[in-house]
C-alpha cells in the first residue's frame, strides 16, 4: 500500500491534491462525497465515510460515504455516547481497532451494512477544540492500520476541519447554497470589540465583490441567468476594446497582445460555454462564473511555467469584471451605488476603518462587525470611544453572507446572531431596554465625585488619540485629564512624517483643551499592529520586533522632532506629562532621558530669547513587558511615574497575540497571573513612591475597576465613553469589600472563576445590570 502512494507522490502532495479538490467543490454535501471516494482510492482500503456532529441533537450523522449503503446517508444518527463513533468523539482522538465487531463499545446499525468490515480507524474532525465530525476507515481483513495510514487520516482531519466549519457557517447563513442544512438562526463567535448590545440590519458599504469573496447561490430561473451571463460579457467585451483602444501608442505591440487573451476568453465557445453549463446545473450566473473560472486559475497556477502561472492572474481579474457586469444587471444599477441607510443597521466590512466609521450616518449606526481586526484595533478603540457596540474578527463570515439579514450583536462576549429565532429576539430586545434604563440613571448622577462609599478618591482619566474633539469634549471641560494620548495617530493618518511645526499645533490644541489637569503624551507607537504606510516594516513577529522605543531610539531624528514638538507646545503651561512605551530595560530609559534633556535644554533656550517659561514635563514608561516588572526598583530611580499598560502586558504574559482569532480565547486581563502582576506592580511602586497609573482596556470596565481600586490604583484612565458608568461603579462599591473580591480573584485558578467572583459581588451590590459589562 505504501509502495503505491509513493508512486503517485509523497503523502503531502497526495493530502494536497485531495484537499483542493474537495475545496473546489462548492457544496459541503458534495464536497464530502468526493472526499470519502479520494480516500478510499488513494488509501486503498474498502471504505471511508465522514459523520457530521449536531450539537442540537446530541448526535453524530452519516453524511457522506463510500463503502457503506448509500442510502444511509442523513438516516444513520449516533449518539454522541454510542458506538466506536461515538467513543472517537468523546476521546477526540484516533481509534484504531483489529476487529471493530469484538470492541465492548461496538453498535451495530442495520442500515449502514457493515457487518463484512472489520478493521476500523476513526479520528475526530476539531476545530478550536470543538469537535465537528468523524472520518473513517474500514477494511474486511482483520488488521490493524499502519501508523502512516493513521497519520494520513489524522492530517487529513486537520486540513479539513476549517473548510467544515466555515461551509457549515456559510451554509446556515446563506441556504441557498445548498452547502449546509440546519436551522437558520446562526450564531458567529468573534472577539468582542466595544461593550454593548445592538440589534439591526446587516449593511456593507463597501462589500468587495470579487470572485474571491462571492458566495455561490442557487437559481430555478435558468434562462434569466444565461441572459444576465451574456448580458455581463457583452458589457466586458466593450470595455475590453475601449481599454485596448486607449492604450494603443501608449505601451508596446506586445504588452496590449494580453487583449488578445482576453478576448479569447470572452468567446462564447471558451468559457462561455461551460458556465452555461453550470447555471443549468443550478447555480446563478455569478456563481457558475466563480466555479468555472477558479477551477481553471487553479489549473494555472499549478503549473511550472511561470508565464502560465500568471496568466491565472488575469483570468480572474477579466472574470471580476463580468462578474460586476453581471450584478450590475442583475441589479439593474452599478453595484458600486448603495441605498443610505434608513434604520438602524450593523455596518458590516473586512476590515472597518475610521473613514467608513465617520462617513456612517450616526443615528443610524446600531453596531458594528469587522471581519478581521482585533479589540485593539483603531475600528474597536474608536467604537469604543462613540459608545458604539463591536465584535470583530468574525473570520468565517463575509460581508455579502450578513447584507440585509437581521442581527443581534453581543459586544461584551464577542458573539453575532444572525436570523435570530422570536424568542431570542424577544429575549434580546427585553436586554437593551435593561442597558437603556440603567444608562440614563448613570448619565443622571454623572456629575458626582468619584468616590467610594467609605471614603476613597479615584481619579479617573481619559485615553486619548483617535478622536480627539470627541474625547476631550467627554474631559468635562478640563476636569478630568488624558492619562494616554496616543500620539501615532496623526502619524498614521499621513502620507509622510508630520512636520515639527503641524506636531507643535496639535500637541498644543490637546494641551490646551485642560490646562488644570494632566496630560500625559506617549511618544510614538508604531510597529507591531500599527504600521506606518510610508515606514513599512515587514517582521516575522512585529509584536517581539521593532515596535515602540526600540524603534525611535534607532531614528533619534524622529524620536527628537517629536520630543521638541511636545516641549514647544507646553510653553506656558504645567500639564505635560511625556510617557515612554515599551521600555523593556533600564538602558532604554537611560538613552531615552539623555534625548528629552537634550531637547529640553533646546527649546528652553528658544524660550528664554522669546521671554516664555518652558516647565519641565514629567517623564514616566509603560509598563507593559514583563521584564520590567524585576526592575521596578531600578527604574523608580529614573522616571517620576508609572503607567500601566494592560493590555500588551496581558499578551506577553500570557503569550497570546491578541490579534489572532484563533488564540483570542486565550488573550484575558483577569486571568489570575495577569491580576498577581497588576497587583505586584502597584505595591512596588508605592514601596518606592513613585506614582502609578493604568491605561489598558480593564480600567474601563466595571470589574476591572473594582479590583485594580482593591489593588491600590488610584488613577485609572479609560475611553470616555466608560467614564460616567466607571464613576458611577465606584460609587456604589467600597473599598473593604473590593479588598476582600481582589482575595478571592487572586486565589482563583482561572479568569472564569474570577468572573464568577465579580458577577456574584455586583449582584449582591445591586449592580446586576453591569454583570455582563463585568465580564
Amino acid at each position: 500500500m505504501a509502495g503505491t502512494r509513493g508512486e503517485k507522490g509523497s503523502i503531502l502532495t497526495v493530502l494536497k491534491s485531495i484537499v483542493q479538490e474537495v475545496n473546489q467543490i462548492p457544496r459541503l454535501t458534495d464536497a464530502l462525497f468526493r472526499l470519502a471516494v479520494r480516500v478510499k482510492e488513494t488509501m486503498q482500503v474498502d471504505s471511508c465515510s465522514i459523520y457530521l456532529a449536531d450539537y442540537t441533537n446530541q448526535e453524530f450523522i452519516l453524511k457522506a460515504t463510500d463503502g457503506l449503503a448509500a442510502d444511509a446517508v442523513e438516516r444513520v444518527r449516533i449518539g454522541f455516547s454510542e458506538g466506536l463513533i461515538g467513543l472517537v468523539g468523546q476521546r477526540e482522538e484516533p481509534l484504531n481497532i483489529e476487529n471493530a465487531h469484538q470492541h465492548p463499545r461496538f453498535k451495530h446499525y442495520p442500515e449502514v451494512k457493515e457487518e463484512h468490515y472489520n478493521a476500523f480507524l476513526g479520528t475526530p474532525i476539531i476545530h478550536q477544540r470543538k469537535v465537528l465530525g468523524v472520518i473513517t476507515m474500514q477494511q474486511s481483513a482483520m488488521r490493524k492500520f499502519s501508523e502512516d495510514e493513521e497519520a494520513f487520516l489524522v492530517t487529513l482531519a486537520a486540513q479539513i476541519a476549517l473548510e467544515i466549519s466555515n461551509a457549515e457557517t456559510r451554509g446556515a447563513l446563506n441556504p441557498h447554497a445548498g452547502m449546509y442544512v440546519g436551522a437558520m438562526q446562526k450564531n458567529v463567535r468573534g472577539i468582542p470589540g466595544s461593550p454593548g448590545l445592538a440589534m439591526g440590519v446587516g449593511y456593507s458599504p463597501h462589500a468587495a465583490y470579487t470572485l474571491n469573496t462571492w458566495i455561490v447561490k442557487q437559481s430555478d430561473n435558468t434562462q434569466q441567468e444565461i441572459d444576465y451571463y451574456r448580458k455581463g460579457v457583452e458589457i466586458t467585451r466593450t470595455q475590453v476594446e475601449a481599454l485596448s483602444d486607449r492604450l494603443e501608442g501608449q505601451v508596446p505591440d506586445d504588452v496590449r497582445a494580453i487583449f488578445q487573451l482576453y478576448h479569447q476568453l470572452l468567446d462564447a465557445n471558451s468559457l462561455g460555454r461551460e458556465v452555461e453549463t453550470k447555471i443549468r446545473e443550478g447555480w446563478d450566473a455569478a456563481s457558475s462564473l466563480k466555479l468555472v473560472v477558479e477551477a481553471y486559475a487553479a489549473r494555472f497556477e499549478a503549473m511550472e511555467d511561470p508565464y502560465m502561472q500568471e496568466r491565472a492572474i488575469d483570468i480572474v481579474d477579466l472574470s471580476n469584471r463580468i462578474l460586476l457586469n453581471i450584478l450590475a444587471e442583475v441589479k439593474g444599477k452599478a453595484v458600486t451605488d448603495r441605498d443610505r441607510p434608513q434604520q438602524a443597521c450593523i455596518l458590516v466590512a473586512e476590515e472597518v476603518s475610521a473613514p467608513m466609521l465617520a462617513e456612517f450616518p450616526r443615528e443610524f449606526l446600531a453596531g458594528i462587525i469587522s471581519v478581521r481586526g482585533s479589540n485593539n484595533s483603531h475600528a474597536a478603540i474608536l467604537a469604543r470611544a462613540m459608545g458604539v457596540p463591536a465584535v470583530m474578527g468574525c473570520q468565517n463570515v463575509s460581508p455579502t453572507l450578513l447584507e440585509h439579514k437581521e442581527i443581534l450583536l453581543d459586544g461584551y462576549a464577542g458573539e453575532v446572531i444572525v436570523s435570530p429565532e422570536k424568542a431570542i429576539r424577544a429575549e434580546f430586545s427585553q436586554l437593551i431596554e435593561e442597558e437603556r434604563v440603567l444608562s440614563e440613571r448613570i448619565d443622571s448622577e454623572a456629575g458626582e465625585a468619584c468616590e467610594t462609599q467609605d471614603g476613597c478618591h479615584v481619579s479617573l482619566m481619559v485615553n486619548a488619540g483617535l478622536s480627539t474633539e470627541l474625547e476631550t469634549a467627554s474631559a468635562s471641560s478640563g476636569q478630568v485629564g488624558i492619562g494616554l494620548y496616543r500620539t501615532e495617530i496623526p502619524f498614521m493618518l499621513r502620507e509622510r512624517f508630520p512636520s515639527e511645526s503641524e506636531q507643535v499645533a496639535l500637541y498644543r490644541k490637546i494641551l490646551e483643551s485642560a490646562p488644570n489637569s494632566e496630560i500625559a503624551m506617549r511618544t510614538l507607537d508604531v510597529g507591531g499592529d500599527k504600521p506606518l504606510p510610508y515606514f513599512p516594516i515587514t517582521e516575522e513577529n512585529p509584536f517581539l520586533g521593532w515596535r515602540g522605543i526600540r524603534l525611535t531610539l534607532d531614528h533619534p531624528e524622529i524620536f527628537l522632532v517629536q520630543i521638541r514638538a511636545m516641549l514647544r507646545a507646553s510653553i506656558g503651561l504645567k500639564n505635560l506629562s511625556i510617557m515612554l512605551p515599551m521600555i523593556s530595560s533600564v538602558a532604554e530609559v537611560n538613552e531615552a532621558r539623555r534625548l528629552v534633556e537634550q531637547a529640553f535644554f533646546e527649546v528652553e533656550e528658544e524660550a528664554r530669547h522669546q521671554n516664555v517659561t518652558l516647565h519641565r514635563p514629567r517623564l514616566g514608561i509603560m509598563l507593559e513587558v514583563p521584564s520590567v516588572l524585576y526592575q521596578l526598583p531600578q527604574l523608580a530611580k529614573k522616571v517620576d511615574f508609572f503607567s500601566v499598560g494592560s493590555n500588551d502586558l496581558t499578551q506577553y504574559l500570557l503569550a497570546v497575540d491578541r490579534n489572532n482569532s484563533r488564540v483570542a480565547s486565550l488573550y484575558n486581563s483577569y486571568h489570575p497571573a495577569v491580576l498577581s502582576a497588576l497587583y505586584d506592580i502597584v505595591k512596588q511602586a508605592d514601596q518606592h513612591q513613585v506614582p502609578v497609573s493604568i491605561c489598558g482596556e480593564i480600567a474601563g470596565e466595571p470589574g476591572g475597576a473594582v479590583l485594580l481600586m482593591g489593588m491600590g490604583y488610584r488613577k485609572l484612565s479609560m475611553n470616555a465613553f466608560n467614564l460616567r458608568k466607571i464613576n458611577w461603579v465606584i460609587r456604589n462599591v467600597n473599598l473593604t469589600e473590593a479588598q476582600s473580591l481582589l482575595s478571592c480573584a487572586l486565589t482563583s485558578d482561572s479568569y472564569e472563576e474570577v468572573y464568577h467572583h465579580i458577577n456574584q459581588y455586583l449582584e449582591k451590590r445591586g449592580l446586576g445590570g453591569l454583570v455582563r459589562a463585568g465580564s
